[in-house]
């Protein structure tokens, strides 16, 4: 656990030194920030006297259920518990605990330096005051807060996540390749990233259970994975964080295009 959060300082120092080199900030808000992080391998410590904790555990409801339990009984009862999750429920999150009125959702968008918005997803007990709460944290990060309800996906990943599929699909089908899908919807679409290559940066695995709570939540077939998605997650082909995705990222480059060869064999 010590090396992982010394990683995380190592990456938050990267991304401050990034925004140093632009003239984004300054050398001396630069050391104020890290010196304002303090790391914990115990968690009963890291919630003393807060007002507010943020969890951004993987996209596991299990997993989300025994940290807000365990955070419920941690902290004070005036703390504001949020969830950075990009699709689970919070009412079910907040279920778990004895606070549903002052559990709430923070969905910051990657990457978290770049980006402003922060959808803000009420749950069916938050309450009016942890609402105004988080929406007035989230302008002083200089972020925007969009408020939205709390059903699968909420809007962000309603709407990206069957997108991204969709692309899968047409690699899938043969339709196009991976590159020119992409670039048409950069070139024509004016879209910053291709969804091909935005959903290896998500990580595969994460576009599927995004996927999966759309079709659980809605019950509709339209949210059904796309079975090249279900075959690269299961290879362990997951985008970024493995080395390969629809995009090859090792050194050796050895299989371009590794989903169009493998669609091309479920033919």
């Amino acid at each position: 656990e010590e090396t992982r959060l010394s990683h995380a300082i190592s990456t938050i120092e990267t991304n401050l030194e990034r925004q140093l080199k632009k003239e984004i900030i300054t050398s001396l808000e630069k050391e104020k920030a890290l010196s304002n992080i303090s790391i914990y391998t115990d968690l009963a410590k890291s919630v003393i006297d807060v007002e507010l904790v943020i969890e951004a555990a993987t996209e596991n409801f299990v997993i989300k259920k025994s940290i807000f339990q365990q955070l419920d009984s941690l902290s004070s009862p005036e703390t504001i518990l949020a969830s950075n999750t990009s699709s689970i429920s919070i009412t079910k999150i907040a279920a778990c605990t004895q606070r549903p009125d002052q559990v709430i959702g923070m969905h910051f968008m990657n990457p978290v330096p770049v980006m402003k918005l922060v959808e803000i997803i009420k749950g069916y007990a938050t309450s009016e005051n942890a609402l105004k709460t988080i929406i007035a944290i989230t302008q002083k990060l200089n972020k925007i807060p969009l408020v939205v309800e709390d059903y699968p996906g909420f809007i962000a990943n309603r709407i990206l996540m069957p997108m991204i599929n969709e692309a899968i699909y047409s690699v899938y089908e043969g339709v196009a390749g991976v590159r020119e899908i992409d670039q048409i919807m950069e070139l024509g679409m004016a879209h910053p990233m291709g969804p091909l290559r935005l959903a290896d940066f998500i990580g595969l695995d994460v576009c599927l259970s995004i996927m999966k709570v759309l079709k659980e939540g809605f019950g509709n077939p339209k949210y059904a994975a796309c079975p090249l998605l279900v075959n690269m997650v299961s290879s362990g082909n997951l985008g970024i964080k493995s080395g390969q995705g629809f995009y090859d990222y090792r050194e050796d480059k050895k299989n371009p295009h590794l989903a169009e060869q493998f669609a091309k064999r479920g033919k």
